[in-house]
Order: structure tokens, then C-alpha cells, then sequence
């Protein structure tokens, strides 16, 4: 306790520390530099360790946790390219609709080809908008000076997390990241948590859409206007043979609670599997968020609170009871309540905290992320200062111990060779697991390293990469001290000094020496880890 509190001291005074295992020394300004570039951002371009240690470790993360007073210029020029930001929900909607109308008609011609591929103009347009969905975030994230706001939209992602490639989810996904995630990246837990239950993209992700009570039956004016519904087999409510539905049709509508997003809700996004509910807390929660549901495409694919299909009984979650009669208010109440539980504070606490310090956070990190929590009510960015600001982020134990995930690779190498991606979606990797162990194994290491020698050569179609930064020098151990210097920041081991001179002998043209040195480099152990 002693150490932990002469640390912070130490920190906010000014001077970032690292814990030696009998004493604490003080890390170098380039050293914390280093550390907070490889942690709250992805990476340092060539000169930015020198820059931040020269302006200030500390004054860069106060500015990093205001993004909003960034400028940010470059990216704002280079979304401009991307047609799919171009369109609103309602636009991509639309052509996720004919899409589906055409696919259905092909089949109802007795066409073999339904189920393959589909080249017409309208279904090229829905996928080049969908790559390049996925291109924005690693053009965001290479080239935003609001990296900690990338980082925590990445992180945001994965924890609410839905999947692209499920039906409508293809065009409710980019509104989704845009409007919910980004929009309330840095704001209040609760809030993003409201934003993320609202959103088509989780309602159709976990078919919380379809979610009614029991014998619900939609009004008749909506079964009449009934259409198929996000290209399902079936519509979603049959449309009747004549104004009057019968029993059989009855029986063909919607009817039946889905569990699926209330387990999600409790396991993931707030109170953790180890949160204290059970199996009749999964049951309470699917009852109150009946009704939630979707507009058709045709109508833009928006949030809808359906009260035709909502449990309308009394509901206990948590010992909690909510009384009858208060409609969608109830999965309001509940999120609030949801949102600031004790166990959702420790279980998010504990997942930024993995994030930011280690694997396996010390408990200290997560008890002052808790702590900050409580005392600003779930300020996202004042959660992050305590974490930032507390001795566990600078421990010697913490320092370079995490090993990039795929996507932090990518663009952390990326910035390393002040690479410009286009709009080709060719350098998107899926979202990951915050441990290393779920994603690391020697083919994986194997395909970064050549991954690695593919960008340092400018070999990756679609990117330019610019060396200038490492002098092209025939004197190779001038070149593997720049190439430390300046990508590595000094962290190069002897053992990879000595492998880079075994590689680089005999190599007489200076360019390509420096290109194989940056490749090796970039795939090196220490790249790796952060």
C-alpha cells in the first residue's frame, strides 16, 4: 500500500514510474512515452516518442482523454473517400431490401444460380460498401491523432460485440458503429449501454426483434401490411387470406419470449458471468425487453417499441421488482439499473484494465476503476484517467507484457512506415480477445512476420509506404540503431541486433537492405509486445 501510494504521488506530480521488484525507479520520458503510444494509442509514428516526451506523457493523455479538442483533419479528408459513411440507415436498408427482393425472385424462377453469388450491379454495390465498412476502421485508426477514442471504439466494439455478416446486420452494422458506438465511445457507460440495447444491430444480432410475449397477436392493420421481413424465409407475421385472421393464422404468428439478448445482456455487457443472477433473472430480463423490435427495411430498419407484444405481468430481476403497466420504460429502468450495478462496475473495470495494463489485471487497477466509477458515475473518461493515473499502468511488471492483438499489429505497423491505406478492403482483421492466449500461436506469428516483410517492401497492394524517417545507409549498424531508434524506441534486444546483421550481410543495395531490416524489425518479438 505504501508503494502504490508514493507511486501516485510520484505520478501526478509529474514523473511516471516503474516498479522494480525492491524499489521503484523512474521510467525515462521517452521510456513512458513508448509505453502510453503502444497502450492508449496504436503505436508511435517515427519522431511521435520524442515529441510526447518533449510536450509531456501526462499533458498527452489529459489531451487524448478530450478528443473532441483534437484536430483531427486528415482523417476527416480521408472519410470523405468512403461512399458507405455517404449513406444513412435508411439508404443501406433500402438496398439490403432489393437485394433480397431479387434473390427471392430468382428463386421463385426455379433459378440454380440463387444461392451463389450475385453479380448484378445493385448486390456489386452492397458488398463494396461493406468492404469498405470494414477498410474505415483501420484507416481511422492509423491515421487519427484521436487515437485513444479509435482504441476505446475497438474496445467498445468488441464488447458489444454483433456480427457483420448476419442478414440485416450487413446494413445495420456501419449505422451501428457510427451512431452508437462512436457517439458514445468516451461518454457514460450508461448511456452507451441504452444506445447499444436500441440498436437494430444488437436487436437483430441476438433476435431480440422477434422477442413477444406469449400469444401476442400484432394488430390486424399490421398483419394486413405484412411483408417478408429482412429477407427471411417466412415473414415475420403471415399475411392473411382475407380482412379477418383465423385460428390457423393466429397460430402462425409471432409468439414466444427469446432469451438470447437478456443472457448476453447479463453475462457480457454488465454483470459478468460470476454477477449473482440466475436462470430466472435471464427469464425476468427477456420478459421486460418484449417488444423491442425493428421497422422493416422499407421503412428505414429503426428501433421500434412494439406494446402489442410486450409481457404486460409483473417482473422480479434481481430481487427488483417492476410493476406492470410501464412498457418499454421497464427495459429503460432496468439498463439504468443494470448500468450501475456493483457487479457490472468490476466487470467492465476489470475488462479495461486488461485492456490497458494486463492479461491478468492487478486488483488495485480495478479497484481504483471501480472507485472512479462510483464517484463520477460512470464516466467512461474519468474511469480511464484513474486507470492512466494509478501505479499498476506504469509497473514494471505491466511494462511491455502484452502482445499486440491482429488488428493492433496491422496498425501499429502501418504507422511505423507511415503506410496511407486506400479504401481497399484488404488490412481489416476481425475483432479479438483482449488475452494473447486465445489468438497466439506460431502460424499466427508466422503470418505477421510475413505480413511484416510484405508492408516494409511495399508489397501490400493498395498502400503506399515512406522509409524516409531510416536513413538508406550501406553502414548496417547504423542502420539497425535508426531502425531501434526509430521504430523500436530503443527497446531492440542484442539477440535481434545480431539477427539482423546475419540477415542483412552481404545485401549491397542499400534500399532493399533497408526494407529487409524494417520487415524483420516489424515481425521482431519486440514489435510484438507493447
Amino acid at each position: 500500500m505504501k508503494t502504490r501510494v508514493l507511486l501516485l504521488i510520484a505520478i501526478v506530480a509529474g514523473w511516471p514510474t516503474v516498479v522494480g521488484a525492491q524499489h521503484a525507479a523512474p521510467l525515462t520520458p521517452q521510456d513512458s512515452a513508448l509505453h502510453v503510444l503502444n497502450r492508449l494509442a496504436y503505436g508511435p509514428r517515427p519522431g511521435e516518442i520524442e515529441r510526447v516526451a518533449r510536450a509531456g506523457v501526462l499533458r498527452w493523455i489529459d489531451a487524448q482523454l478530450a478528443p473532441d479538442k483534437i484536430d483531427d483533419q486528415i482523417v476527416a479528408r480521408r472519410e470523405r473517400e468512403f461512399d458507405v459513411l455517404k449513406s444513412d440507415r435508411g439508404d443501406l436498408a433500402r438496398l439490403y431490401a432489393e437485394v433480397q427482393r431479387a434473390r427471392q425472385e430468382r428463386k421463385r424462377m426455379g433459378d440454380t444460380a440463387a444461392d451463389k453469388p450475385d453479380d448484378s450491379p445493385v448486390a456489386l454495390k452492397g458488398r463494396r460498401l461493406a468492404a469498405q465498412f470494414q477498410q474505415l476502421a483501420v484507416v481511422r485508426a492509423a491515421l487519427s491523432e484521436r487515437q485513444l477514442y479509435e482504441v476505446m471504439v475497438d474496445f467498445w466494439t468488441n464488447h458489444f460485440n454483433v456480427y457483420f455478416a448476419k442478414g440485416a446486420d450487413r446494413f445495420l452494422t456501419p449505422d451501428y458503429i457510427e451512431h452508437t458506438i462512436r457517439r458514445h465511445a468516451m461518454g457514460a457507460f450508461e448511456d452507451l449501454l441504452i444506445a447499444t440495447a436500441q440498436s437494430p444491430a444488437m436487436l437483430f444480432y441476438l433476435d431480440n426483434w422477434e422477442s413477444v410475449a406469449p400469444g401476442a397477436t400484432p394488430p390486424q392493420a399490421m398483419r394486413l401490411q405484412a411483408r417478408p421481413l429482412f429477407g427471411r424465409r417466412r415473414p415475420l407475421f403471415p399475411p392473411p387470406r382475407d380482412r379477418v385472421p383465423t385460428d390457423s393464422m393466429r397460430q402462425r404468428a409471432p409468439r414466444g419470449i427469446n432469451e438470447n439478448y437478456a443472457r448476453e445482456l447479463l453475462e457480457l455487457h454488465t454483470l459478468g458471468v460470476d454477477g449473482g443472477y440466475d436462470q430466472h433473472d435471464v427469464i425476468e430480463v427477456a420478459r421486460i425487453f418484449t417488444g423491442w423490435s425493428i421497422k422493416r427495411p422499407q421503412q428505414g430498419g429503426d428501433f421500434e417499441f412494439h406494446d402489442w407484444a410486450h409481457d404486460t405481468g409483473d417482473k422480479q430481476v434481481l430481487g427488483v421488482e417492476f410493476a406492470r403497466g410501464h412498457g418499454m420504460e421497464e427495459g429503460i429502468r432496468l439498463l439504468k439499473l443494470l448500468a450501475n450495478h456493483p457487479a457490472t462496475m468490476h466487470h467492465v473495470s476489470r475488462k479495461l484494465c486488461q485492456r490497458f495494463v494486463n492479461d491478468d489485471p492487478p486488483d488495485g487497477c480495478v479497484d481504483d476503476a471501480v472507485a472512479a466509477w462510483q464517484r463520477r458515475h460512470g464516466d467512461i473518461r474519468e474511469v480511464l484517467r484513474a486507470i492512466f493515473q494509478g501505479p499498476d499502468f506504469w509497473a514494471a511488471t505491466n511494462v511491455r507484457t502484452k502482445v499486440k492483438t491482429p488488428l493492433e499489429f496491422v496498425v501499429s505497423a502501418m504507422r511505423a512506415v507511415v503506410a496511407e491505406p486506400d479504401t481497399s478492403p484488404r488490412l481489416a482483421p476481425d475483432g479479438y480477445p483482449e488475452r494473447e492466449d486465445a489468438w497466439v500461436n506460431s502460424a499466427a506469428l508466422l503470418e505477421r512476420m510475413n505480413a511484416a516483410m510484405a508492408l516494409a517492401a511495399g508489397k501490400v497492394q493498395g498502400m503506399t509506404v515512406a522509409l524516409d524517417s531510416i536513413d538508406s545507409v550501406a553502414d548496417i549498424e547504423a542502420l539497425i540503431g535508426a531502425i531501434d531508434d526509430r521504430i523500436l524506441g530503443g527497446t531492440m534486444s542484442q539477440n535481434t541486433k545480431q539477427v539482423l546483421t546475419r540477415q542483412l550481410s552481404g545485401i549491397s543495395d542499400p534500399m532493399q537492405a533497408r526494407a529487409l531490416a524494417v520487415g524483420l524489425a516489424l515481425g521482431g518479438p519486440e514489435f510484438q509486445r507493447q
